[in-house]
């Protein structure tokens, strides 16, 4: 066997010239997944290979199948980068090789994970008081939400959903915007609600829910009610009316359940807390660290309200699990038994930038999108068609679902930035998502180019 320490350095070592690469290394794979497929295709070896020559063979093959996701001109998906501090903190992690399921268990990990959580709630405004589990992404953390919701207006109803299922349960009704998230849709799948049965409130023209028609639909529910509420909408950036929903839901005895997989982050910012005014007063919150936080992947967060809500829908017991203390233990509020210190890299994260950082980190990343929005304003033919209140810019070229595909077919062949298509009512756009810690104006400008080159190419005679 090849000495850790060596194998690590050698892993380390490929990890880092690749991190150093990604500002200036084409974003887009060069190679596709039927080539990676074939490249890593072979039988099952008999003998076991050198390890050291495992990690060459990984790295080598891998590298051209692979996706500069943390370049400062990634703008696909909402995914930042990896702050210096989150990645070693990371790679930490990896080395303890905690089970990070029980306090008992891991004990510095665990207490690494609550001092996390707090700060976590610090930085969001958040009750002091609640709960928190880290999942691994948004969906789970909509998952465990939803799952502390069910129980909790299932409950207050005289239904004990975790012993006697769903099987003759009142029924709950779902209310989410016409707009909402597809992890929504599929949590509620998982917990057995169903999708098909979910209210849809109506938008306005930015993708906000309108408060009347939340009322309207209150008005016509009886019995346990669950109303959904987006921090971010995942193309305009917008934000539900969460102050004016969250006491309006509370008037039905609803449960608030905010999906704020990016957006959420808002709160940590001074110039953007208007956005998520009266977010405190909602009941289970959802956000991604691996976003806006800029931690590795993967790394989601559920925070609940009312603890024991969160609690008793996903703890257990085992008579070879040996408790300790009063607080919860980490796999009480997770939909896993089993799981890697997910938490160590948020404080690295949060120690790391302070509350200074953070919030600085969050602007700066506003002020380039609304920054990318002018540059794109500059060029005949493209419309910008959000108010760009936060990180997220969707373009559209010349009013045309072709000629916007075309567009971003040809900037991600180009390889200088990455964006997404995606369809906002009803018209396919561009989606930009400015969440990586890195990205500067130059990296705006670069990017800017690059859009501006393709669509001159595509429209010229």
């Amino acid at each position: 066997m090849t000495e850790p320490r060596k194998l690590l350095q050698q892993a380390v070592d490929h990890a880092a010239a690749y991190v150093e690469t990604q500002p200036t290394r084409p974003i887009q794979a060069r190679s596709s997944y039927a080539t990676m497929l074939t490249a890593f295709t072979e039988s099952f070896p008999e003998h076991g290979r050198d390890a050291s020559d495992v990690i060459e063979t990984l790295a080598t093959t891998a590298e051209p199948g692979l996706v500069a996701m943390g370049s400062p001109r990634y703008f696909g998906f909402v995914v930042g980068g990896a702050l210096p501090a989150a990645l070693a903190a990371d790679v930490l992690v990896s080395g303890w090789d905690q089970n990070t399921g029980l306090t008992f268990g891991t004990p510095s990990t665990a207490a690494i994970e609550r001092v996390a959580a707090s700060w976590v709630k610090d930085a969001l405004h958040l009750p002091k008081t609640a709960s928190v589990g880290f999942v691994t992404g948004g969906l789970m953390a909509n998952f465990t939400g939803l799952a502390s919701a069910r129980h909790h207006v299932l409950a207050a109803a005289g239904w004990d959903v975790e012993v006697d299922g769903l099987q003759g349960a009142p029924r709950v009704n779902i209310i989410a915007s016409a707009e909402r998230h597809a992890t929504i849709d599929m949590a509620l799948r998982y917990l057995g609600i169903g999708s098909g049965h979910i209210l849809a409130v109506a938008t306005d023209a930015q993708s906000r829910i309108e408060i009347d028609s939340l009322h309207e639909l209150l008005s016509s529910c009886s019995g346990p009610t669950i109303v959904c509420l987006a921090a971010g909408n995942i193309n305009t950036g917008a934000f539900d009316d969460i102050g004016r929903a969250t006491d309006l839901a509370h008037e039905f005895d609803a449960w608030v359940h905010v999906d704020g997989a990016f957006g959420l982050w808002a709160a940590a910012a001074p110039t953007r807390r208007f956005l998520v005014d009266g977010l405190e007063r909602a009941d289970s919150w959802a956000t991604d660290a691996h976003k806006w936080l800029n931690v590795p992947y993967d790394c989601g967060i559920a925070i609940v309200a009312h603890e024991a809500s969160h609690r008793i829908p996903l703890g257990g017991q085992a008579s070879y699990l040996v408790r300790e203390g009063g607080d919860a233990d980490p796999f009480e509020l997770v939909p896993e038994f089993s799981r890697r210190a997910r938490g160590v890299p948020v404080y690295a994260a949060l120690a790391s930038l302070g509350r200074e950082g953070l919030a600085e980190m969050i602007e700066r990343c506003c002020a380039q999108a609304r920054y990318f929005a002018a540059r794109l304003g500059e060029l005949d033919g493209a419309r910008v068609l959000n108010d760009v209140v936060l990180n997220q810019v969707i373009v559209r070229f010349d009013d045309d679902d072709a000629t916007t595909k075309a567009v971003i077919e040809g900037v991600l062949a180009d390889g200088v930035a990455y964006m997404t298509p995606s369809t906002w009512k009803g018209q396919a756009v561009m989606r930009i998502s400015v969440s990586n810690w890195q990205t500067t104006s130059h990296d705006v400008d670069l990017s800017f180019e690059s859009v501006a080159k393709v669509y001159q190419h595509i429209t010229s005679p």
